[in-house]
């Protein structure tokens, strides 16, 4: 007796390994699986300009970053104490404009795009907010007051000719990436029940619009929330994020779509390292705890030994 519907995953033509350079871009659930990639010990670089929910904005970064755009104090808004960057997440704000660190990530992002093996996009949501002195879309509002913004759906066309511009302009600095794009499985409820499900329905038409035209990838991230785990058992509290059972579940799809079975492996070994590594005694002077710890020291010089490509 079947008690679920389970979404197939196909496996990808390009594998993930240890020697793959990784982005992810967009929504808070490309840091969800950030976070993976980094427990495992993977090459990534995720959300650099912060969490980014529309394909506008996304596109505006990459845009910034590959025509070497240097941030400037006048690209910067003051409000209630703080500097901000409508490029940027709220915690990239400060007391002072700190351009020196936006500059120098940017710079970071160039380099890791040009070599990147894989990139990952996420999109959140069709809706976006147009800052009215400058009519420009922007990636965060920053809690300026709402009366100093238009709230926009994008249309479906509109999305596609962003992401075709992104493909566009990932290309143009590297042309062996594989990019893939996703749907986030965060719901967006302060926008409304069915405006939420209206976004979700032009990024999804969008997305596939763009993959049957241009050599681009899809994974099901918004599919398995929404039909494999349909219970709010798999939610936070807030009954809106993927909670951490979820979001185990949905990387475990990722990593059989995505990852080489010889990495998997590797990840295997270096889970055992890592549940060691965190390990708490009750007693850590005593010799017991010494030995456990001369004895992991070792197995992790054996790891390095055997696998020089993973930088643990």
């Amino acid at each position: 007796m079947k008690l679920k519907t389970e979404i197939p995953i196909k496996r990808q033509a390009y594998p993930i390994t240890y020697d793959s350079n990784i982005i992810l871009l967009g929504s808070c659930f490309s840091d969800n699986i950030g976070q993976q990639l980094d427990y495992y010990k993977f090459d990534t670089l995720a959300n650099p300009n912060g969490i980014i929910f529309n394909p506008i904005s996304i596109e505006n970064v990459i845009k910034d970053v590959i025509q070497k755009k240097k941030y400037t104090k006048e690209d910067l808004t003051f409000y209630d104490g703080l500097w901000h960057s409508f490029n940027h997440h709220s915690k990239f704000s400060s007391s002072t404009p700190e351009l020196e660190e936006k500059n120098k990530n940017a710079a970071n992002f160039y380099k890791v795009l040009k070599k990147a093996t894989h990139i990952f996009i996420t999109l959140g949501t069709a809706w976006v907010y147009r800052y009215l002195k400058t009519n420009l879309v922007v990636a965060n509002c920053h809690k300026i007051p709402q009366k100093e913004f238009k709230k926009e759906l994008l249309t479906i066309d509109e999305i596609k000719n962003s992401l075709a511009s992104v493909l566009e302009l990932v290309s143009s600095v590297n042309s062996n990436v594989s990019i893939t794009f996703t749907v986030s499985p965060v719901r967006h409820l302060k926008d409304g029940f069915v405006e939420n499900q209206l976004s979700k329905a032009h990024l999804l038409a969008a997305i596939h619009s763009t993959i049957n035209s241009h050599s681009s990838n899809y994974f099901p991230a918004y599919e398995i929330m929404m039909d494999d785990l349909r219970d709010y058992r798999f939610y936070n509290d807030d009954m809106l994020h993927p909670n951490k059972m979820a979001i185990k579940y949905i990387w475990e799809k990722f990593t059989r779509a995505f990852i080489d079975e010889n990495t998997i492996k590797i990840m295997s070994e270096i889970n055992k390292l890592q549940k060691d590594m965190t390990h708490r005694p009750i007693h850590p002077k005593s010799e017991s705890h010494k030995t456990f710890r001369r004895a992991l020291d070792k197995k992790i010089e054996n790891f390095r030994k055997k696998y020089p490509e993973v930088n643990f």
